[in-house]
């Protein structure tokens, strides 16, 4: 299977075409219907801060809608999909010196240690673990994680929107798991070491 990148997702015929649209703007809006949950927890899973996620999803139905004409029927959850993860991988860029300088100041402290007054709060806290494991993970085996383990996709479906073979999905996949499991354990002796002292 071949390498495929944004072009890939560009109209090239009729007999693609899974429905017909009346316009571009009730394409645009079903493309939201159909996709916008999707495209938000992936960008919240790729990194994209609680505060910047909902301008960020924004951005990227805009940038759809610009290119709405040159998107092949069919390719539209993909063609989000890798819009979304360039847009996570950006932000994070403009954000890297912030988040640097907040860890040196806050140590390795993934969560607060202090008892948690509501359900609310708890979940809070076990979002901010997910979020702090799931960071630890490079990008590349980070989406496939998210895809798969968190949205459900098959491997199959996965290598469609990220335009990559099966195996490597396969491989990024088993990779991401093993880098899961230390992270994910990393978290929980730092926790169980605050919850002694």
């Amino acid at each position: 299977m071949s390498q495929a990148g944004p072009a890939a997702l560009i109209a090239s015929s009729a007999d693609d075409m899974p429905r017909e649209w009346p316009s571009d703007a009730a394409r645009q809006a079903d493309m939201a219907a159909q996709h916008y949950q999707f495209i938000w927890r992936s960008l919240r899973r790729l990194g994209v801060g609680e505060q910047a996620v909902d301008d960020v999803a924004q951005q990227v139905f805009v940038l759809a809608a610009t290119k709405i004409a040159r998107i092949a029927p069919g390719s539209e959850r993909a063609f989000l999909f890798q819009t979304a993860l360039r847009m996570a991988m950006s932000v994070r860029r403009d954000y890297a010196q912030r988040r640097e300088e907040a860890l040196d100041e806050e140590g390795d402290e993934l969560v607060d240690p202090a008892p948690l007054p509501d359900a609310r709060a708890e979940e809070a806290q076990r979002r901010a673990t997910l979020d702090a494991v799931l960071g630890a993970l490079a990008m590349d085996l980070r989406t496939v994680f998210i895809l798969y383990e968190i949205e459900g996709l098959d491997s199959i479906e996965i290598a469609s929107i990220l335009g990559i073979p099966v195996g490597t999905v396969a491989s990024r996949l088993r990779r991401a798991r093993e880098a899961f499991q230390s992270a994910a354990e990393r978290a929980r002796l730092r926790m169980q070491r605050r919850a002694s002292r």
